[in-house]
């Protein structure tokens, strides 16, 4: 196991049931690892939760924002806590349980000898537990689709568990990361891409929240539709 410092950023809203189970798991399978919420004023509570817990654990950290922002904002405000506290590795993680916490491992590895680690649903087959078919067809060709468009040469591009080198998160300027849901995911991979950092994927499992609520919407799927041509004429113009 790696003696880097690492943090593992997770954005909360409504999901105190999951992140109870979720950051004992961690800690206790993980000894060098930080984990940081970020809490968009959870009406369950999940803020002031985690906000005790870091009273008494420095391992577990806490941003509280006033109100719903969104998953990209939560790990923009994830990434520049970790650049300013110089953690080595930063992970992007789901707090339903949807990303299996024995996987960090296999990150970890990956990372030592890359910049960027993308855990893919799609790298051996389908590997989706528990989704609605409807939805399995949306995030694959979803994929295929962003291949298309934009060059970017990974199966996943829209996953959220991932592993970034510092490195590459302050080569990105976050302040222009302005996308959120899918689209916030194809964006900082095709963005480490272009500027030739090592990408490398890892087959995860994927398996459909048990407690609470998808925050997938129409309005997520139409952003990505759209930020894969952004993408693609930023990067022909050279504006990236």
């Amino acid at each position: 196991m790696t003696d880097k410092k690492s943090l593992i950023i997770i954005p909360t809203y409504n999901e105190l049931d999951n992140i109870k189970k979720l950051i004992p798991d961690i800690l206790g399978r993980y000894d060098n690892i930080d984990i940081l919420v970020v809490d968009d004023n959870s009406p369950d509570g999940a803020g002031d939760y985690i906000s005790n817990l870091s009273g008494s654990n420095s391992r577990i950290k806490i941003i509280q924002r006033e109100k719903k922002l969104g998953l990209g904002t939560a790990y923009i405000a994830g990434f520049k806590y970790a650049i300013q506290n110089n953690y080595d590795y930063v992970f992007e993680m789901d707090a339903d349980y949807s990303h299996d916490p024995g996987e960090i491992e296999n990150f970890l590895i990956a990372i030592e000898n890359n910049d960027l680690v993308l855990g893919s649903r799609y790298l051996t087959g389908v590997n989706v537990i528990n989704w609605p078919m409807r939805r399995l067809i949306l995030s694959y060709f979803a994929n295929y689709y962003t291949r298309f468009i934009t060059g970017l040469p990974v199966h996943d591009a829209t996953g959220g568990y991932k592993c970034f080198r510092r490195e590459v998160l302050e080569a990105i300027d976050l302040d222009k990361v302005k996308s959120n849901g899918y689209a916030f995911q194809i964006e900082m991979t095709f963005k480490a891409w272009k500027k030739g950092f090592r990408i490398k994927e890892i087959s995860i499992i994927f398996v459909d929240r048990v407690k609470g609520k998808s925050k997938m919407s129409r309005k997520i799927v139409r952003e990505a539709i759209f930020m894969v041509w952004k993408l693609r004429l930023r990067s022909i113009l050279g504006s990236l």
